[in-house]
């Protein structure tokens, strides 16, 4: 089961963020963007995108947070798309005390196209990461979550090609539509995983695999829809996220994406990456103008047996992600990122 978030729990989060937010404004005002990368070289922002409007669509999640965060630090305008009347009503409320210039809220229902293109009026890049869960928290991710994903995908591209202002989309998918292939026992199949790979999704149907079906269905459906409207497109596909407190905060896509951990776990594809790297990956991918095509992004493989536990633990989950496995047997595939390490760690 998941975790149902009371009206005072859910009131005390968006608090907690929108102070977030004022303290990362304040720290940024009147100060000249800049960016330490790991061997000590200053970038300047790049001058063609400076002062852009930029959308984050759900940028409550914590994922979505971490995102409008690092843009809000990099001196970006951020406007932040809620599908929840609730939340939209309670953070223009905080906002009146406040002069956030470069941060505003607007309503959006991310499966309706006329919704979606008011919303994304004005702005050169859309952060697409909305993920749809059970409200309830009760069910988990369904097959009719799957649906929605898939359709809202559909209506956030159209809306994207439609709107002049936009001239790309960086879209939140996951490691899990690329792992689980069919036949991935055939002698002649690759044995390392890169973008190149994609979820099949009549194994995901035939093992529930929902997460995962919704995740696939939603990434081909937006490149097939960019492709066919010649919008520029990025597709993030992260493990599974990690940060204090994600596993409380976000429970049911946690245990949506740990559905078939064992099986993931034994062929070495159990990985994860922590929201902030995520985040990171999201905003490079933006800036780097030139990039495109899927970015797999993970931190850490899963391959022992007490990290296993560890995991589980974290997450919270009463089963073990984990079986028992030789030492000595090779690794039945392996996971690749190096796409992403060069765009974020250039030579």
């Amino acid at each position: 089961m998941g975790v149902v978030r009371t009206a005072e729990r859910r009131k005390a989060e968006l608090e907690e963020f929108h102070r977030e937010i004022v303290r990362t404004i304040a720290l940024t005002k009147g100060r000249k963007w800049k960016e330490e990368d790991p061997d000590n070289c200053v970038r300047e922002e790049p001058t063609e995108e400076k002062n852009k409007l930029v959308c984050v669509t759900s940028g409550i999640s914590p994922l979505g947070f971490a995102i409008v965060n690092r843009l809000l630090s990099r001196g970006y305008s951020v406007r932040i798309a809620l599908d929840n009347q609730e939340d939209l009503e309670r953070l223009r409320e905080m906002e009146a005390g406040e002069k956030c210039k470069r941060i505003s809220v607007v309503m959006a229902q991310f499966t309706n196209l006329e919704s979606l293109c008011e919303a994304f009026s004005g702005c050169s890049c859309i952060f697409h990461t909305s993920s749809f869960v059970d409200p309830a928290g009760l069910s988990g991710y369904s097959k009719h979550m799957a649906d929605l994903e898939c359709n809202a995908a559909e209506k956030v591209i159209e809306a994207c090609a439609r709107i002049e202002s936009v001239r790309r989309c960086v879209f939140t998918s996951s490691l899990l539509a690329c792992v689980w292939q069919a036949n991935d026992n055939h002698p002649d199949r690759p044995r390392l995983l890169d973008e190149s790979c994609w979820s099949d999704e009549t194994l995901c149907r035939d093992k529930k695999l929902w997460l995962a079906l919704g995740k696939t269905m939603a990434e081909r459906t937006a490149w097939r829809v960019a492709n066919e409207a010649d919008l520029k497109l990025a597709t993030i596909c992260p493990a599974l996220v990690t940060c204090p407190e994600f596993s409380r905060r976000n429970f049911t896509a946690t245990l949506a994406y740990l559905k078939g951990a064992k099986e993931m776990y034994r062929k070495r594809l159990l990985a994860t990456v922590s929201v902030d790297e995520v985040a990171e990956a999201h905003v490079r991918v933006y800036e780097a103008q030139g990039a495109c095509g899927r970015f797999i992004c993970y931190e850490r493989v899963i391959d022992r047996d007490e990290e296993a536990a560890q995991l589980a633990s974290q997450m919270g989950t009463a089963e073990s992600v984990g079986t028992q496995m030789s030492a000595e047997s090779p690794p039945p595939f392996e996971l690749c990122n190096s796409k992403l390490c060069r765009l974020m760690c250039p030579l």
